[in-house]
């Protein structure tokens, strides 16, 4: 049975980081990903907001990343794990073929972002379906955007876009948002944004890229198209936390609690990324969660040592 200093679950930023802070620790690390390795970021066509990378497409700068940690010496399988056990001191990992035993395990297995589900949205991710105004919003510079939400997310966003962009619309299915006063105030109020109620987007359509969406009035079931150049999604995260539910402590919506020690409730067991409890979630704050997750590994082993003999 293979042993590991460190056992990371997931591939995305926050767990690449950790590979790379545990690798260049000494320690023997292991990266489960029952995907691919790089996480959402690899839809992105470009990466502008990242310090000292000017512009890199997600899958670059994902691969990056993915060489880093191996050429430091971290193993990275793409296989998922079928049974666990976090509770005892060497903890137990299975797939269909091993078991893998660590001393301590980092969670970066992220949030998904919910999705519309409707036609072309899929197809269009990275070409003109974002689920990130701060990561994509530059791109959409005096073009015009649309935003579905109804909620402080989909608000703030709404507000960030038309900063820069020529006209936002704002889709909602409801007749009332559900955000802040103060937010929703500076939505009304703002020329540049143009909200539409009772308003459901049908099917994204495009050939390239996104060129308009094809939207439901709620009430009197009319379709009608509006011109648009990109559609951003902001109806919530859901955190990939179900597999851990029953052990680790979760907050009201389901993330990890864990401040900024990246400590859970079980010991030996760190957590990093978006899959946490914290109000901003980017790249940049994903890779610190991993750095951070991975001094506390080592520092964890250091302090008990001994009893790993």
């Amino acid at each position: 049975m293979a042993l590991y200093d460190i056992i990371i679950i997931g591939a995305g930023t926050a767990g690449l980081t950790s590979a790379i802070y545990g690798a260049r620790s000494g320690l023997k690390t292991l990266v489960f990903e029952r995907e691919i390795w790089g996480g959402q970021i690899i839809n992105s066509l470009e990466i502008e907001n990242y310090p000292a990378l000017d512009k890199v497409s997600g899958v670059d700068y994902a691969t990056r990343l993915y060489d880093q940690a191996t050429r430091l010496g971290a193993s990275i399988l793409l296989e998922g794990v079928k049974e666990f056990n976090l509770n005892s001191q060497y903890k137990i990992f299975r797939t269909n073929d091993n078991t893998y035993q660590a001393k301590t395990v980092i969670i970066a297995t992220g949030a998904s972002h919910k999705k519309l589900g409707c036609m072309g949205e899929d197809k269009f991710i990275g070409r003109g379906v974002s689920y990130c105004a701060t990561c994509d919003g530059a791109f959409y510079k005096d073009k015009t955007v649309t935003v579905v939400g109804g909620g402080n997310t989909a608000l703030q966003e709404a507000l960030f876009l038309a900063k820069d962009c020529a006209q936002v619309s704002l889709v909602h299915r409801g007749e009332n948002f559900s955000a802040d006063k103060v937010t929703i105030d500076a939505v009304l109020g703002n020329k540049k944004i143009n909200v539409l109620f009772n308003t459901e987007i049908e099917e994204i359509v495009g050939t390239d890229r996104v060129t308009l969406v094809k939207i439901k009035n709620n009430k009197n079931s009319t379709v009608s198209s509006l011109q648009t150049n990109g559609v951003f999604v902001a109806i919530g995260l859901t955190p990939n936390t179900n597999f851990v539910s029953d052990i680790i402590t979760l907050d009201n919506e389901g993330y990890i609690v864990a401040s900024e020690n990246c400590k859970t409730n079980i010991e030996g067991v760190f957590v990093a990324g978006d899959v946490r409890t914290k109000h901003t979630r980017q790249l940049v704050t994903a890779a610190s969660d991993g750095a951070i997750a991975a001094v506390a590994c080592a520092e964890y082993i250091s302090k008990l040592g001994d009893c790993f003999e």
